[in-house]
């Protein structure tokens, strides 16, 4: 039995792997106004079953988070990040979490270690992996948490840091994704389309 859930496993880390790679090359960067790539491949979630941005997008859009397991800028800014995901929903806007650290997924940020550190935050979104840093790569994502928001058009609107402190958030003034969320559903102009990720870099593949 064991075998098999490991030759299924592998056949479906393959599957998204050769999906993937149909879409862009590595290092590609999402810039705003560009389109949300690679949005009808499915992805497997922390919970076990498969699915793609396109199905976790909403009426208003999709909010993408690059995140992982073990990044100390990630477990300080996790009452942000549950206030994200509360903010999100609230607004009719998708989310999913993604986690790149492919150097670490024999370890921390293991598929197994992925489901607990699901469970033990109360994910209420998709906790996804992406399989060899493909996603990460293709939007260009850096640092975790990053964040990218997609409006109803699928295309980028915002991205970069939640808040202007990420080193320390209880102290943060700004919300970008919140401000940024608040324009791009009342059809304003979002300022700033783009800030600067801080936190851990990510763990790609060597």
């Amino acid at each position: 039995m064991k075998t098999i859930a490991l030759t299924v496993a592998s056949f479906f880390t393959i599957m998204i792997a050769t999906q993937i790679a149909t879409y862009a090359q590595a290092g590609d960067k999402l810039n705003p106004g560009d389109m949300l790539p690679a949005m009808d491949v499915s992805l497997r979630s922390a919970s076990g079953s498969g699915t793609t941005l396109k199905a976790a997008s909403q009426e208003n859009g999709l909010l993408v988070m690059f995140s992982c397991n073990t990044c100390p800028f990630v477990i300080k800014n996790q009452p942000i990040t549950q206030k994200v995901i509360d903010y999100a929903a609230a607004h009719h806007v998708g989310m999913v979490i993604i986690n790149s650290n492919e150097a670490q997924r024999g370890d921390q940020d293991s598929y197994h270690a992925m489901i607990q550190y699901a469970k033990s935050q109360k994910y209420s979104v998709p906790y996804l992996v992406d399989v060899d840093d493909n996603m990460a790569d293709l939007f260009g994502a850096s640092h975790t948490p990053e964040v990218f928001l997609f409006n109803k058009q699928n295309k980028l609107v915002y991205k970069g840091a939640m808040n202007d402190n990420p080193g320390d958030p209880g102290s943060y003034k700004k919300m970008y994704v919140e401000d940024a969320i608040n324009a791009m559903v009342a059809g304003k102009e979002i300022d700033p389309k783009v800030t600067k990720s801080i936190g851990c870099g990510i763990k790609r593949k060597a």
